[in-house]
């Protein structure tokens, strides 16, 4: 696993043992960032400068792509210990620890704190996380209105906005998983 572009570009990054974390593919962070980019409805202005939010981080291979590619900040969330000990091992690789904070918490104790541009959710597959997750999100006020939002689930799964009143901007599947984007109203 490592950075695909920008500042850090071929920076390889740790992913802890076992089965416990399903580390982002690189292929799969690809095809993120290019939608990104270069989608109607994205562009350089959707990562450059922006504050992310990496949520379930595990080894927070997406918060730290998006700082590779010119994102001012990236505040990790990631409760699993081993998980956490890949993420800051990955930060002081990067040498982002100025530039990123890593709250070792479950996504339901979330408190107040700067509200972020883009927020990537990449929960454990099959246990419907996402819904409380943005639930908490939204009541702590860490998303900003408009706020470009990128769910990973399995492709099984139900929709991450199958309960919400918001049409996704894209979904892809890759593998065994699914992209859901949409922006935040």
């Amino acid at each position: 696993m490592r950075i695909i572009a920008g500042a850090w570009r071929g920076r390889t990054l740790t992913a802890p043992p076992g089965t416990g974390t399903r580390p982002t593919a690189d292929r799969l962070r690809q095809a993120l960032f290019d939608m990104l980019l270069h989608a109607p409805w994205g562009g350089r202005d959707s990562i450059v400068g922006v504050q992310v939010l990496d949520v379930f981080a595990g080894t927070g291979a997406l918060g730290l792509e998006a700082l590779s590619r010119g994102a001012s900040h990236a505040t990790f969330v990631e409760i699993d210990p081993i998980a956490l000990t890949a993420l800051r091992a990955n930060v002081a690789a990067c040498r982002a620890e100025r530039v990123s904070e890593v709250l070792a918490l479950d996504v339901l104790a979330v408190s107040r704190g700067k509200p972020a541009g883009l927020v990537f959710l990449d929960p454990p597959y099959g246990r419907a996380l996402i819904p409380p997750a943005l639930s908490r999100l939204r009541a702590a006020g860490r998303l900003l209105s408009g706020a470009l939002v990128v769910a990973e689930t399995a492709q099984g799964e139900p929709s991450p906005l199958s309960a919400e009143p918001i049409q996704a901007l894209d979904e892809r599947t890759h593998g065994k998983g699914r992209l859901t984007i949409w922006r935040e109203p």
